[in-house]
């Protein structure tokens, strides 16, 4: 009887831990050619790298190069597989965003509701600030203009 229990329980426990593995993005190396032009624009950064696919038919694929800027701050360079870079991402304080997203945020949603904050340069250098919040048990990006007006509410999965 004990024998059937373990049994039973190690069944268990390896379906679980196969169904979590699922879910987890996959780590990956890059192509060299975006490799290489991450480390010439951020040399002696060690990046995680991971791919998405993204375009109307998910048939573009983009390297993400998650990275420490220092110990408290994280950023994340994006590349086509051709080593073009199409946007970058850095995780700012609530104080750095324009004074007309910190209105906004203020008026429209509890402090506690903010998970994460960033500035987006993309390829065309147009700067644009994201805010990620969680309301009703959902998360949704916020994006504002480079002068802090708001542009759009996006719901993620």
């Amino acid at each position: 009887m004990k024998n059937v229990f373990f049994t039973l329980a190690f069944l268990c426990s390896s379906i679980l831990i196969a169904q979590e593995g699922t879910n987890m993005k996959k780590l990956i190396t890059p192509p060299e050619q975006v490799r290489l032009a991450f480390e010439k624009e951020y040399p002696g950064k060690v990046p995680v790298w991971s791919e998405e696919y993204v375009g109307d038919d998910a048939d573009e694929i983009r390297f993400e190069a998650k990275y420490n800027v220092s110990n408290t701050t994280k950023a994340v360079a994006i590349y086509d597989n051709l080593g073009n870079m199409k946007a970058y991402e850095l995780q700012i304080p609530f104080s750095q965003l324009p004074p007309k997203s910190q209105a906004y945020l203020k008026k429209n949603y509890a402090p506690k509701a903010i998970r994460e904050i960033a500035m987006v340069v993309d390829n065309k250098n147009v700067t644009t600030y994201e805010v990620g919040i969680e309301k009703d048990t959902k998360f949704y990006d916020i994006q504002f203009d480079k002068d802090g007006g708001f542009d759009v509410i996006i719901e993620k999965n």
